[in-house]
Protein backbone atom coordinates (compact mmCIF):
# COMPACT_ATOMS: atom_id res chain seq x y z
CA UNK A 1 0.00 0.00 0.00
CA UNK A 2 2.83 2.35 0.84
CA UNK A 3 4.77 1.98 -2.63
CA UNK A 4 1.44 2.61 -4.60
CA UNK A 5 0.03 5.71 -1.91
CA UNK A 6 3.66 7.37 -2.51
CA UNK A 7 3.35 6.98 -6.09
CA UNK A 8 0.11 8.07 -6.40
CA UNK A 9 0.33 11.56 -4.05
CA UNK A 10 3.70 11.82 -6.10
CA UNK A 11 1.64 11.85 -9.36
CA UNK A 12 -1.13 14.02 -7.58
CA UNK A 13 1.15 16.24 -7.11
CA UNK A 14 2.02 16.71 -10.82
CA UNK A 15 -1.52 16.92 -11.78
CA UNK A 16 -2.35 19.35 -8.69
CA UNK A 17 0.33 21.56 -10.30
CA UNK A 18 -1.55 20.84 -14.09
CA UNK A 19 -4.73 21.58 -12.62
CA UNK A 20 -3.89 24.48 -10.91
CA UNK A 21 -2.62 26.34 -14.03
CA UNK A 22 -5.21 24.54 -16.52
CA UNK A 23 -7.90 25.68 -14.28
CA UNK A 24 -6.76 28.98 -14.12
CA UNK A 25 -6.71 29.06 -17.09
CA UNK A 26 -10.17 27.51 -18.04
CA UNK A 27 -11.92 29.88 -15.70
CA UNK A 28 -10.22 33.13 -17.15
CA UNK A 29 -11.06 32.02 -20.86
CA UNK A 30 -15.07 30.79 -19.71
CA UNK A 31 -15.03 34.63 -18.14
CA UNK A 32 -13.59 36.22 -21.28
CA UNK A 33 -15.69 34.30 -23.74
CA UNK A 34 -19.06 34.90 -21.59
CA UNK A 35 -18.35 38.56 -21.84
CA UNK A 36 -17.75 38.78 -25.63
CA UNK A 37 -20.35 36.11 -26.70
CA UNK A 38 -24.26 35.29 -25.90
CA UNK A 39 -25.75 32.59 -24.60
CA UNK A 40 -27.09 31.69 -27.82
CA UNK A 41 -23.75 30.96 -29.26
CA UNK A 42 -23.12 28.70 -26.04
CA UNK A 43 -25.58 27.13 -27.46
CA UNK A 44 -25.41 26.55 -30.64
CA UNK A 45 -21.71 24.96 -29.84
CA UNK A 46 -23.65 22.91 -27.40
CA UNK A 47 -26.16 21.32 -29.84
CA UNK A 48 -23.00 20.51 -32.16
CA UNK A 49 -20.77 19.13 -29.07
CA UNK A 50 -23.59 17.23 -27.74
CA UNK A 51 -24.31 15.32 -31.09
CA UNK A 52 -20.21 14.84 -31.60
CA UNK A 53 -20.54 13.36 -27.90
CA UNK A 54 -23.00 11.19 -28.81
CA UNK A 55 -21.79 9.71 -32.39
CA UNK A 56 -17.94 9.17 -31.06
CA UNK A 57 -19.35 7.27 -27.56
CA UNK A 58 -21.62 5.08 -29.92
CA UNK A 59 -18.41 4.11 -31.68
CA UNK A 60 -15.77 4.36 -28.87
CA UNK A 61 -13.58 1.29 -28.37
CA UNK A 62 -12.45 2.03 -25.27
CA UNK A 63 -8.62 1.17 -26.18
CA UNK A 64 -6.97 3.19 -23.31
CA UNK A 65 -8.60 1.26 -20.29
CA UNK A 66 -7.70 -2.18 -22.09
CA UNK A 67 -4.05 -1.27 -22.66
CA UNK A 68 -4.05 0.01 -18.96
CA UNK A 69 -5.60 -3.52 -18.02
CA UNK A 70 -3.36 -5.73 -20.23
CA UNK A 71 -1.28 -7.27 -18.28
CA UNK A 72 2.21 -6.74 -21.49
CA UNK A 73 0.87 -4.67 -23.80
CA UNK A 74 3.90 -5.14 -27.08
CA UNK A 75 4.58 -2.89 -29.80
CA UNK A 76 1.84 -4.66 -31.81
CA UNK A 77 -1.02 -3.59 -29.31
CA UNK A 78 0.03 0.17 -29.55
CA UNK A 79 0.50 0.06 -32.81
CA UNK A 80 -3.06 -1.91 -33.86
CA UNK A 81 -4.74 0.96 -30.78
CA UNK A 82 -2.98 3.79 -33.51
CA UNK A 83 -4.68 2.29 -36.28
CA UNK A 84 -8.42 1.43 -34.47
CA UNK A 85 -8.68 4.74 -33.40
CA UNK A 86 -7.21 6.52 -36.33
CA UNK A 87 -9.76 4.48 -38.51
CA UNK A 88 -12.82 4.90 -36.49
CA UNK A 89 -11.72 8.89 -36.65
CA UNK A 90 -11.56 8.65 -40.14
CA UNK A 91 -14.78 7.65 -40.19
CA UNK A 92 -16.55 9.70 -38.00
CA UNK A 93 -15.29 12.74 -39.58
CA UNK A 94 -16.55 11.89 -42.48
CA UNK A 95 -19.83 10.88 -41.10
CA UNK A 96 -20.26 13.84 -39.37
CA UNK A 97 -20.03 16.22 -42.47
CA UNK A 98 -22.54 14.23 -43.82
CA UNK A 99 -24.85 14.88 -41.12
CA UNK A 100 -24.03 18.85 -41.22
CA UNK A 101 -26.70 19.71 -43.29
CA UNK A 102 -29.59 17.59 -42.16
CA UNK A 103 -29.08 18.62 -38.59
CA UNK A 104 -29.41 22.12 -39.52
CA UNK A 105 -32.44 22.15 -41.20
CA UNK A 106 -33.76 20.30 -38.06
CA UNK A 107 -32.93 22.72 -35.81
CA UNK A 108 -33.01 25.83 -37.99
CA UNK A 109 -29.69 27.44 -38.04
CA UNK A 110 -27.66 27.82 -41.03
CA UNK A 111 -24.75 28.10 -38.68
CA UNK A 112 -24.74 24.99 -37.05
CA UNK A 113 -23.59 23.29 -40.40
CA UNK A 114 -19.87 24.77 -40.44
CA UNK A 115 -19.83 24.31 -36.53
CA UNK A 116 -20.40 20.49 -36.85
CA UNK A 117 -17.92 20.29 -40.09
CA UNK A 118 -15.31 21.71 -37.97
CA UNK A 119 -15.62 19.51 -35.11
CA UNK A 120 -15.95 16.48 -36.87
CA UNK A 121 -12.32 16.62 -37.94
CA UNK A 122 -11.69 17.61 -34.15
CA UNK A 123 -12.23 14.31 -34.42
CA UNK A 124 -9.73 13.17 -36.52
CA UNK A 125 -7.13 14.77 -34.98
CA UNK A 126 -7.81 13.47 -31.62
CA UNK A 127 -8.02 9.56 -33.35
CA UNK A 128 -4.06 10.07 -33.94
CA UNK A 129 -3.03 10.74 -30.35
CA UNK A 130 0.31 8.58 -29.41
CA UNK A 131 -1.25 5.20 -27.37
CA UNK A 132 1.71 4.75 -25.52
CA UNK A 133 0.46 7.61 -23.29
CA UNK A 134 -0.82 5.57 -21.56
CA UNK A 135 2.15 3.35 -20.18
CA UNK A 136 2.75 6.98 -17.96
CA UNK A 137 -0.83 6.11 -16.13
CA UNK A 138 -0.19 2.86 -16.02
CA UNK A 139 3.66 3.63 -14.23
CA UNK A 140 1.77 6.16 -12.01
CA UNK A 141 3.77 8.67 -13.94
CA UNK A 142 1.99 12.03 -14.37
CA UNK A 143 5.06 14.82 -15.47
CA UNK A 144 4.26 14.48 -19.23
CA UNK A 145 0.38 14.77 -18.30
CA UNK A 146 1.59 18.24 -17.12
CA UNK A 147 3.22 19.21 -20.31
CA UNK A 148 0.04 17.83 -22.73
CA UNK A 149 -2.45 18.81 -20.34
CA UNK A 150 -0.74 22.86 -19.99
CA UNK A 151 0.38 23.11 -23.24
CA UNK A 152 -3.27 22.79 -24.85
CA UNK A 153 -4.73 24.52 -22.73
CA UNK A 154 -2.85 27.40 -23.20
CA UNK A 155 -2.99 27.54 -26.98
CA UNK A 156 -6.57 26.61 -27.05
CA UNK A 157 -7.36 29.77 -24.69
CA UNK A 158 -4.96 32.11 -26.44
CA UNK A 159 -6.52 31.43 -29.55
CA UNK A 160 -10.63 31.78 -28.51
CA UNK A 161 -10.01 34.39 -26.44
CA UNK A 162 -8.20 36.47 -29.32
CA UNK A 163 -11.12 35.30 -31.71
CA UNK A 164 -13.57 36.13 -29.33
CA UNK A 165 -12.13 39.73 -28.50
CA UNK A 166 -11.87 40.56 -32.44
CA UNK A 167 -14.86 38.80 -33.94
CA UNK A 168 -17.53 38.24 -31.07
CA UNK A 169 -17.99 35.18 -32.71
CA UNK A 170 -18.69 31.74 -31.40
CA UNK A 171 -16.27 30.52 -33.87
CA UNK A 172 -14.19 31.35 -30.73
CA UNK A 173 -15.21 28.24 -29.41
CA UNK A 174 -14.72 26.02 -32.24
CA UNK A 175 -11.21 27.29 -33.08
CA UNK A 176 -10.05 26.89 -30.41
CA UNK A 177 -11.13 23.56 -29.63
CA UNK A 178 -9.48 22.26 -32.70
CA UNK A 179 -6.08 24.18 -32.32
CA UNK A 180 -6.13 22.54 -28.57
CA UNK A 181 -6.60 19.27 -30.08
CA UNK A 182 -3.89 19.92 -32.60
CA UNK A 183 -0.92 20.89 -29.62
CA UNK A 184 -2.06 18.15 -28.07
CA UNK A 185 -1.82 15.43 -30.87
CA UNK A 186 1.81 17.05 -31.32
CA UNK A 187 2.38 17.33 -28.33
CA UNK A 188 1.65 13.40 -27.21
CA UNK A 189 4.94 12.32 -30.09
CA UNK A 190 6.90 14.91 -28.71
CA UNK A 191 7.15 13.62 -24.57
CA UNK A 192 7.02 10.39 -25.40
CA UNK A 193 8.32 8.90 -28.84
CA UNK A 194 6.41 6.73 -31.02
CA UNK A 195 5.88 5.75 -34.88
CA UNK A 196 2.61 3.94 -35.32
CA UNK A 197 2.79 1.43 -37.88
CA UNK A 198 -0.55 0.10 -39.43
CA UNK A 199 -1.98 -3.07 -37.72
CA UNK A 200 -4.95 -4.33 -37.49
CA UNK A 201 -4.39 -7.41 -34.52
CA UNK A 202 -5.27 -7.99 -31.20
CA UNK A 203 -8.70 -7.04 -31.55
CA UNK A 204 -10.19 -10.14 -29.71
CA UNK A 205 -8.16 -9.12 -26.84
CA UNK A 206 -9.39 -5.21 -26.94
CA UNK A 207 -12.49 -5.88 -27.08
CA UNK A 208 -13.31 -8.79 -24.97
CA UNK A 209 -12.45 -6.26 -22.11
CA UNK A 210 -13.91 -3.16 -23.96
CA UNK A 211 -17.18 -4.46 -24.96
CA UNK A 212 -19.51 -4.02 -22.05
CA UNK A 213 -17.54 -1.19 -21.40
CA UNK A 214 -18.35 0.43 -24.80
CA UNK A 215 -21.63 0.06 -24.13
CA UNK A 216 -22.11 1.35 -21.02
CA UNK A 217 -20.25 4.39 -22.71
CA UNK A 218 -22.80 4.46 -25.27
CA UNK A 219 -25.85 4.31 -22.71
CA UNK A 220 -24.03 6.98 -20.33
CA UNK A 221 -23.82 9.54 -22.98
CA UNK A 222 -27.15 9.34 -23.96
CA UNK A 223 -28.36 9.42 -20.30
CA UNK A 224 -26.17 12.99 -19.47
CA UNK A 225 -26.66 14.41 -23.17
CA UNK A 226 -29.90 13.92 -24.81
CA UNK A 227 -31.43 16.50 -22.38
CA UNK A 228 -29.38 19.17 -24.62
CA UNK A 229 -30.80 17.70 -27.43
CA UNK A 230 -34.04 18.59 -26.25
CA UNK A 231 -34.04 21.61 -24.67
CA UNK A 232 -31.96 23.04 -28.02
CA UNK A 233 -35.37 21.80 -29.93
CA UNK A 234 -38.28 23.00 -27.38
CA UNK A 235 -36.67 25.98 -25.73
CA UNK A 236 -33.84 27.32 -28.11
CA UNK A 237 -30.02 27.70 -28.03
CA UNK A 238 -30.51 31.42 -26.09
CA UNK A 239 -31.98 28.59 -22.94
CA UNK A 240 -29.92 25.88 -23.81
CA UNK A 241 -26.80 28.28 -23.49
CA UNK A 242 -27.96 28.68 -19.79
CA UNK A 243 -28.36 25.39 -19.13
CA UNK A 244 -24.72 24.18 -20.83
CA UNK A 245 -22.64 27.07 -19.25
CA UNK A 246 -24.54 26.56 -15.94
CA UNK A 247 -24.21 23.20 -15.59
CA UNK A 248 -20.27 23.81 -16.67
CA UNK A 249 -19.64 25.89 -14.06
CA UNK A 250 -21.09 23.89 -11.63
CA UNK A 251 -18.88 20.86 -12.46
CA UNK A 252 -15.81 22.91 -12.48
CA UNK A 253 -15.39 23.26 -9.02
CA UNK A 254 -16.13 19.69 -8.22
CA UNK A 255 -14.11 18.16 -10.93
CA UNK A 256 -11.15 20.41 -10.20
CA UNK A 257 -10.67 20.07 -6.56
CA UNK A 258 -10.98 16.45 -6.92
CA UNK A 259 -9.04 15.55 -10.78
CA UNK A 260 -5.44 15.43 -9.36
CA UNK A 261 -6.19 12.04 -7.35
CA UNK A 262 -9.38 10.79 -9.81
CA UNK A 263 -7.04 10.67 -12.64
CA UNK A 264 -4.23 8.49 -10.67
CA UNK A 265 -7.51 6.05 -9.14
CA UNK A 266 -8.42 3.15 -11.88
CA UNK A 267 -4.29 2.49 -12.59
CA UNK A 268 -4.03 2.59 -9.06
CA UNK A 269 -7.03 -0.12 -8.40
CA UNK A 270 -6.21 -1.93 -11.29
CA UNK A 271 -2.95 -2.85 -9.99
CA UNK A 272 -4.02 -4.84 -6.84
CA UNK A 273 -7.27 -5.83 -8.04
CA UNK A 274 -6.55 -9.31 -7.33
CA UNK A 275 -5.99 -8.46 -3.20
CA UNK A 276 -9.56 -7.77 -1.62
CA UNK A 277 -8.58 -6.08 1.42
CA UNK A 278 -5.78 -3.84 -0.10
CA UNK A 279 -8.85 -2.59 -2.97
CA UNK A 280 -11.11 -2.05 -0.19
CA UNK A 281 -9.11 -0.17 2.22
CA UNK A 282 -7.52 1.76 -0.93
CA UNK A 283 -11.31 2.73 -2.08
CA UNK A 284 -12.08 4.01 1.49
CA UNK A 285 -9.39 6.07 1.74
CA UNK A 286 -9.16 7.36 -1.80
CA UNK A 287 -13.15 7.86 -1.76
CA UNK A 288 -13.57 9.95 1.64
CA UNK A 289 -10.43 11.76 0.60
CA UNK A 290 -12.05 12.87 -2.67
CA UNK A 291 -15.47 13.46 -0.84
CA UNK A 292 -13.76 15.67 1.85
CA UNK A 293 -12.21 17.88 -1.01
CA UNK A 294 -15.28 17.91 -3.23
CA UNK A 295 -18.12 19.05 -0.86
CA UNK A 296 -16.35 22.10 -0.03
CA UNK A 297 -15.60 23.07 -3.52
CA UNK A 298 -18.87 22.08 -5.03
CA UNK A 299 -21.67 23.00 -2.73
CA UNK A 300 -19.21 25.87 -1.59
CA UNK A 301 -19.84 27.66 -5.04
CA UNK A 302 -23.63 26.55 -4.86
CA UNK A 303 -23.48 29.13 -1.35
CA UNK A 304 -21.94 32.32 -3.46
CA UNK A 305 -23.44 31.59 -6.88
CA UNK A 306 -25.25 35.04 -7.21
CA UNK A 307 -22.68 37.26 -6.24
CA UNK A 308 -20.45 35.36 -8.14
CA UNK A 309 -22.12 35.18 -11.49
CA UNK A 310 -23.36 38.66 -10.94
CA UNK A 311 -19.71 40.42 -10.30
CA UNK A 312 -18.00 37.97 -13.26
CA UNK A 313 -20.55 37.38 -15.67
CA UNK A 314 -22.59 39.99 -15.47
CA UNK A 315 -26.47 40.73 -15.16
CA UNK A 316 -26.53 38.92 -18.54
CA UNK A 317 -25.85 35.37 -17.60
CA UNK A 318 -28.17 36.04 -14.08
CA UNK A 319 -30.44 33.04 -15.42
CA UNK A 320 -27.64 30.38 -14.56
CA UNK A 321 -27.58 31.41 -10.94
CA UNK A 322 -30.30 28.78 -9.93
CA UNK A 323 -28.65 25.65 -12.33
CA UNK A 324 -25.07 26.42 -10.87
CA UNK A 325 -26.65 26.92 -7.16
CA UNK A 326 -28.58 23.14 -7.70
CA UNK A 327 -26.31 21.60 -9.89
CA UNK A 328 -22.92 22.33 -8.23
CA UNK A 329 -24.08 20.45 -5.02
CA UNK A 330 -25.36 17.46 -6.66
CA UNK A 331 -22.40 17.08 -8.57
CA UNK A 332 -20.83 17.06 -5.25
CA UNK A 333 -22.42 14.95 -3.27
CA UNK A 334 -22.45 12.62 -5.64
CA UNK A 335 -17.96 12.01 -5.45
CA UNK A 336 -19.96 9.81 -2.36
CA UNK A 337 -19.92 6.93 -5.30
CA UNK A 338 -18.37 8.18 -8.19
CA UNK A 339 -15.33 5.62 -7.82
CA UNK A 340 -17.11 2.76 -8.59
CA UNK A 341 -16.95 3.22 -12.11
CA UNK A 342 -13.05 2.96 -11.61
CA UNK A 343 -13.51 0.25 -9.07
CA UNK A 344 -15.72 -1.88 -10.81
CA UNK A 345 -13.33 -1.09 -14.85
CA UNK A 346 -10.65 -2.35 -12.34
CA UNK A 347 -12.19 -5.48 -11.30
CA UNK A 348 -13.73 -6.11 -15.07
CA UNK A 349 -17.15 -5.71 -13.38
CA UNK A 350 -18.05 -3.80 -17.21
CA UNK A 351 -21.13 -5.69 -17.65
CA UNK A 352 -22.43 -4.53 -14.13
CA UNK A 353 -21.68 -1.09 -15.08
CA UNK A 354 -22.95 -1.66 -18.24
CA UNK A 355 -26.53 -2.33 -16.20
CA UNK A 356 -26.34 0.32 -14.41
CA UNK A 357 -26.01 3.21 -16.81
CA UNK A 358 -28.81 1.36 -18.65
CA UNK A 359 -31.43 1.31 -15.61
CA UNK A 360 -30.33 5.15 -15.35
CA UNK A 361 -31.30 6.14 -18.67
CA UNK A 362 -34.66 4.32 -18.26
CA UNK A 363 -35.49 6.49 -14.78
CA UNK A 364 -33.61 9.60 -16.13
CA UNK A 365 -35.21 9.76 -19.36
CA UNK A 366 -38.88 9.96 -18.87
CA UNK A 367 -38.27 11.91 -15.87
CA UNK A 368 -36.36 14.78 -17.58
CA UNK A 369 -38.47 14.86 -20.46
CA UNK A 370 -41.84 15.05 -18.45
CA UNK A 371 -40.30 17.91 -16.45
CA UNK A 372 -39.30 19.50 -19.30
CA UNK A 373 -42.53 19.48 -20.97
CA UNK A 374 -44.66 20.53 -18.05
CA UNK A 375 -42.13 23.20 -16.13
CA UNK A 376 -39.35 24.12 -18.71
CA UNK A 377 -35.84 24.29 -17.88
CA UNK A 378 -36.48 25.02 -14.09
CA UNK A 379 -38.39 21.37 -13.98
CA UNK A 380 -34.63 20.02 -15.85
CA UNK A 381 -32.97 21.27 -13.04
CA UNK A 382 -35.43 19.66 -10.29
CA UNK A 383 -35.29 16.30 -12.14
CA UNK A 384 -31.35 16.26 -12.45
CA UNK A 385 -31.34 17.49 -8.87
CA UNK A 386 -33.39 14.19 -7.93
CA UNK A 387 -31.87 11.58 -10.57
CA UNK A 388 -28.25 12.57 -9.93
CA UNK A 389 -28.82 11.83 -5.95
CA UNK A 390 -30.44 8.52 -6.65
CA UNK A 391 -27.57 7.61 -9.09
CA UNK A 392 -25.26 7.79 -6.21
CA UNK A 393 -26.98 5.90 -3.79
CA UNK A 394 -26.92 3.78 -6.76
CA UNK A 395 -23.08 3.58 -6.77
CA UNK A 396 -22.70 2.86 -3.36
CA UNK A 397 -24.72 -0.60 -3.68
CA UNK A 398 -22.68 -1.43 -6.80
CA UNK A 399 -19.49 -0.68 -4.42
CA UNK A 400 -20.72 -2.92 -1.61
CA UNK A 401 -21.09 -5.44 -4.38
CA UNK A 402 -18.03 -4.91 -5.78
CA UNK A 403 -16.17 -4.92 -1.99
CA UNK A 404 -18.39 -5.73 0.70
CA UNK A 405 -18.56 -2.33 1.90
CA UNK A 406 -22.04 -1.14 3.20
CA UNK A 407 -23.56 1.65 2.21
CA UNK A 408 -23.71 2.72 6.13
CA UNK A 409 -19.92 2.50 6.11
CA UNK A 410 -19.49 4.43 3.34
CA UNK A 411 -21.72 7.21 4.64
CA UNK A 412 -19.84 6.76 8.03
CA UNK A 413 -16.28 7.40 6.32
CA UNK A 414 -17.74 10.52 5.03
CA UNK A 415 -19.37 11.53 8.24
CA UNK A 416 -17.65 14.33 9.72
CA UNK A 417 -17.15 15.98 6.01
CA UNK A 418 -21.12 15.59 5.57
CA UNK A 419 -21.72 17.42 8.77
CA UNK A 420 -19.14 19.88 8.73
CA UNK A 421 -20.36 21.05 5.30
CA UNK A 422 -24.19 21.16 6.45
CA UNK A 423 -23.17 23.20 8.69
CA UNK A 424 -20.54 25.51 6.97
CA UNK A 425 -23.91 25.95 4.01
CA UNK A 426 -25.87 27.06 6.76
CA UNK A 427 -23.74 29.55 7.80
CA UNK A 428 -22.67 31.04 4.66
CA UNK A 429 -25.98 31.32 3.83
CA UNK A 430 -27.35 33.26 7.07
CA UNK A 431 -24.42 35.46 7.25
CA UNK A 432 -24.87 36.17 3.29
CA UNK A 433 -29.04 37.62 4.70
CA UNK A 434 -27.15 40.11 7.19
CA UNK A 435 -25.07 41.45 4.43
CA UNK A 436 -26.69 44.56 2.69
CA UNK A 437 -27.80 44.37 -0.36
CA UNK A 438 -25.12 44.87 -3.21
CA UNK A 439 -25.87 46.20 -6.85
CA UNK A 440 -22.38 46.86 -7.93
CA UNK A 441 -19.47 45.48 -8.37
CA UNK A 442 -17.79 46.75 -5.24
CA UNK A 443 -20.09 45.76 -3.26
CA UNK A 444 -20.16 41.98 -4.20
CA UNK A 445 -16.50 41.94 -4.14
CA UNK A 446 -17.15 42.64 -0.50
CA UNK A 447 -19.55 39.83 -0.39
CA UNK A 448 -17.21 37.19 -1.86
CA UNK A 449 -14.34 38.40 0.74
CA UNK A 450 -16.45 37.97 3.74
CA UNK A 451 -18.46 34.41 2.16
CA UNK A 452 -15.42 32.63 1.23
CA UNK A 453 -13.30 32.84 4.34
CA UNK A 454 -16.10 32.42 6.35
CA UNK A 455 -16.96 28.76 4.27
CA UNK A 456 -13.36 27.70 4.83
CA UNK A 457 -12.77 27.91 7.97
CA UNK A 458 -16.36 26.81 9.42
CA UNK A 459 -15.58 23.94 6.71
CA UNK A 460 -11.75 23.08 7.90
CA UNK A 461 -12.55 23.78 11.34
CA UNK A 462 -15.40 21.57 11.78
CA UNK A 463 -14.24 18.81 10.30
CA UNK A 464 -10.66 18.92 12.38
CA UNK A 465 -12.40 19.62 15.12
CA UNK A 466 -15.13 16.45 14.96
CA UNK A 467 -11.80 14.75 14.06
CA UNK A 468 -9.53 15.77 17.00
CA UNK A 469 -13.41 14.78 19.54
CA UNK A 470 -12.83 11.20 17.85
CA UNK A 471 -9.37 11.23 18.73
CA UNK A 472 -8.27 11.31 15.50
CA UNK A 473 -9.21 7.62 14.04
CA UNK A 474 -7.71 7.17 9.99
CA UNK A 475 -9.81 9.53 7.29
CA UNK A 476 -9.42 12.73 5.03
CA UNK A 477 -8.05 14.71 7.56
CA UNK A 478 -5.07 12.41 8.40
CA UNK A 479 -4.68 11.56 4.82
CA UNK A 480 -4.72 15.72 4.02
CA UNK A 481 -2.30 16.33 6.51
CA UNK A 482 0.27 13.50 5.52
CA UNK A 483 0.15 14.99 1.74
CA UNK A 484 0.99 18.10 2.81
CA UNK A 485 4.09 17.16 4.88
CA UNK A 486 5.24 15.38 1.71
CA UNK A 487 4.70 18.56 -0.06
CA UNK A 488 6.29 20.37 2.58
CA UNK A 489 9.26 18.33 2.95
CA UNK A 490 9.45 18.14 -1.01
CA UNK A 491 9.59 21.80 -0.65
CA UNK A 492 12.04 22.04 1.88
CA UNK A 493 14.41 19.87 0.16
CA UNK A 494 13.78 20.74 -3.30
Amino acid sequence: MSSITGRLIKGSMWLSLSRAIVNGLATLSTFVLAWYLSPADFGLVALATTMLLIVTTVTELSLTQALIRHEAPTESHFSAAWTLNATRGLILCLFFAACAWPASVVYEDPRLFGVMVALGFSVLLGSMTNPRLIMLQRKLIFWQEFVLSVSQKFVGVVVAVAIAMIFHSYWALVVGTLVSQATYLVTSYLVVPFRPRIVFKHMREFFSFSAWLTAGQIVNTLNWRFDHLLIGKVLGNAQLGYYTFGSNLARLPTREATAPLTQTIYPSFATIRDDPGRLAAAYQRVQALVAAIALPAGIGVAVIADPLVRLTLGEKWAPAIFIIQSLASVYALQTLGSLAQPLGMAKGKTRLLFIRDTQMLFVRVPIIFGALMLYGLEGVIYSRVFTGLLGALVNMVLVKHFIGVTVLEQLAANGRALASIAIMAAGVLFASTWLPAANDSVGLAWQLAILVPLGAVLYCGLSFGLWLLMKRPDGPEREILNILGKILSKVRHG
